[in-house]
């Protein structure tokens, strides 16, 4: 009897000391989870820092964040997407010192830049899918072409063209535009064209002058208008004298 009190009593102490290790155990996994959620000062100071990089407001400065970076497009702002915004730099044109429009095909992103050329303001965009269509008794490849160019006409309000409406087109190569829509995926979906936000194409096509330097590259090309640029300013300077 003496023995199976004993071995009765054995198990009464290892069951509690389980039960207080499991006990501490989720303690701690219930701190940790806390200690990784963001604090509302930890949430505006990102918003604020996303603001000053130039990605606006709103949760499509976060998406642009993370298209810039090469990070997961979650769309979310945890802990670590809090630490890589505060410890991030502000994004870079490829040229710089005059004022142009950059498209990067990779990241899928446009820049507009000041008259300075530094970074003004970043917008999502949608590209040539790089697919052959057949629509609407046209045939072709839904190419966004690389290399320099000048937006070289300008349609105030919707245009309608041979594959749908485009709203407040900047055309920059053979029928091609910078232009609002209502659908900005997040990959390559277009004709060709550059798709952006309905809410900025007002503002961009006030900002795209006829004339202005259109930039389009990807990782493994780019071509620089700082010649282009040069010889605007040569030009400028000439008619003024």
């Amino acid at each position: 009897m003496s023995t199976f009190r004993q071995y009765t009593s054995t198990v009464f102490v290892a069951l509690s000391l389980l039960f207080v290790t499991a006990t501490v155990s989720s303690a701690n996994t219930t701190s940790e989870k806390r200690s990784r959620q963001l604090t509302r000062s930890e949430i505006r100071e990102a918003s604020q820092r996303l603001s000053e990089m130039g990605y606006g407001s709103g949760g499509s400065a976060l998406i642009l964040f993370q298209k810039w970076e090469g990070r997961k497009l979650t769309g979310r702002l945890s802990r670590d997407e809090y630490e890589a915004i505060m410890s991030a730099e502000a994004p870079q044109p490829k040229d710089t010192g005059y004022k142009h429009v950059e498209v990067n095909l990779d990241r899928q992103v446009l820049i507009l830049t000041d008259d300075e050329g530094a970074v003004k303001k970043i917008l999502p965009v949608s590209t040539g899918s790089n697919k052959r269509y057949h629509e609407k008794g046209m045939r072709g490849l839904a190419y966004t072409p690389k290399g320099r160019f000048r937006i070289y006409a300008k349609i105030s309000g919707w245009r309608k063209s041979p594959l749908g409406l485009l709203y407040y087109p900047n055309y920059f190569s053979d029928g091609l535009a910078i232009h609002g829509n209502p659908s900005v995926p997040h990959t390559p979906q277009s004709h060709g064209c550059i798709r952006i936000p309905m809410s900025s194409a007002v503002a961009v096509y006030k900002q795209l002058r006829v004339g202005t330097i259109v930039l389009i590259y990807d990782n493994d090309s780019f071509v620089s208008a700082k010649d282009w640029a040069e010889a605007d300013r040569q030009k400028q300077s000439a008619s003024v004298q």
